[in-house]
């Protein structure tokens, strides 16, 4: 839409002023380590592993085929019952039916917008062989982590943890991604830092250097180490290239300053939204990373208003996910409601610009047309 006004994104990506990622793209041209693997690749899961204090990583092509590669080192196949949050992105749960693997939705509890406890406990009760919990910090928030932790030790299940929207995150004094048996980051083009695309499966695990290197072995095709080639597993091309881990490394030494901003924004618009009827400010708990600041709309004015009045004003904002038991894909599978939390937060959720690179005249500019709506 052509308003003559400046458009501002919802989140896209913030290379460093000091042009750090240019130099480790450089050193990989210069050695020509352009292909995948290279210095960078295992630099990124070096440096990963340190700032998160992950016992093992490996770097690949995006948090989904993370999340499919975790799904197979735990073990999950062929009818297997998978717990996963409804309200989130699909790729969440799609590796999951890639295994051939069942999924049964869970809804989210008000507190966090995350999985409930108390819904995944009743869930257990209807299906006691479930193999797995797909748990995820949506938005950046952390989940009620001790609770669902000690449900899944109690049931016996295998916890991934989808830290994909949560890097940087903290709850108590660990970030999230190291609580699972297994945990899964992203570094597509809108989060807090990106590597164009790519991922990070994290393991957790007493044998977790072992399980990355079977992960490795098959994102890189599951090539036998033989003169020939040789496959005697099924493979995938999921390791991460080079050139993408570069830029990854660069990311790394700016990730604090990112952090920093995507919680002024959040306060930012806390502050400036505060006092409009019906609109409120997604949770605020501690170790928050504030990836997207999301508003929930239960008054006069809809979450669908404010979209439009944004979008009239060049301003990209989206809904809160639609949740997975509402997608037609999913229509069949199972879902455990706890009050309907997800769908309302479906269809009362806003998620407002978060780019790390907006000023407070931009973001003074969402908040003005927002607030124009109550007069």
């Amino acid at each position: 839409m052509d308003t003559g006004k400046e458009h501002i994104s919802l989140a896209t990506p913030h290379m460093s002023d000091e042009g750090y990622e240019q130099e480790f793209i450089k050193e990989a041209f210069d050695t020509n380590w352009i292909a995948p693997l290279g210095a960078n690749v295992t630099g990124f899961e070096d440096d990963l592993c340190t700032y998160i204090c992950a016992q093992a990583a490996a770097a690949l092509v995006s948090g989904t085929s993370a999340m499919h590669l975790a799904i197979r080192a735990a073990g999950i196949g062929k009818g297997d019952i998978v717990f996963c949050q409804s309200l989130t992105f699909a790729a969440s749960a799609n590796p999951v039916v890639y295994e051939n693997a069942t999924p049964v939705f869970i809804d989210s509890e008000s507190d966090t917008w995350n999985m409930s406890p108390e819904a995944l406990e009743r869930a257990f009760t209807k299906y006691p062989k479930a193999k797995a919990v797909i748990l995820v910090h949506l938005y950046g928030t952390p989940a009620k982590l001790d609770e669902i932790i000690a449900i899944c030790k109690r049931h016996g299940a295998v916890l991934l943890e989808d830290a994909a929207e949560a890097l940087g995150a903290t709850y108590g004094n660990k970030k999230c991604g190291t609580f699972g048996d297994f945990g899964i980051l992203s570094f597509n083009g809108n989060k807090i830092i990106t590597t164009s695309g790519g991922g990070m499966l994290l393991c957790n695990l007493p044998d977790a250097v072992e399980r990355m290197a079977k992960v490795r072995f098959w994102a890189a095709q599951s090539r036998d180490p033989a003169r020939y080639y040789q496959h005697s597993e099924l493979g995938f091309n999921y390791r991460m290239s080079n050139i993408s881990a570069g830029i990854g490394r660069g990311q790394m030494l700016v990730l604090n300053e990112r952090l920093a901003k995507k919680r002024y924004i959040y306060d930012y618009y806390s502050q400036k939204l505060d006092g409009l009827d019906g609109l409120e400010m997604m949770p605020r708990i501690s170790g928050q990373n504030c990836w997207l600041s999301c508003i929930q709309l239960n008054g006069k004015i809809s979450s669908a208003t404010v979209i439009d009045a944004l979008f009239a004003d060049d301003i990209e904002s989206r809904p809160v996910w639609k949740p997975m038991h509402l997608q037609p894909f999913y229509h069949d599978c199972d879902y455990i409601d706890n009050g309907g939390v997800a769908e309302m937060l479906f269809t009362s959720g806003v998620c407002l610009p978060s780019d790390t690179k907006l000023n407070d005249k931009e973001l003074g500019r969402v908040c003005k047309v927002i607030k124009g709506l109550w007069k």
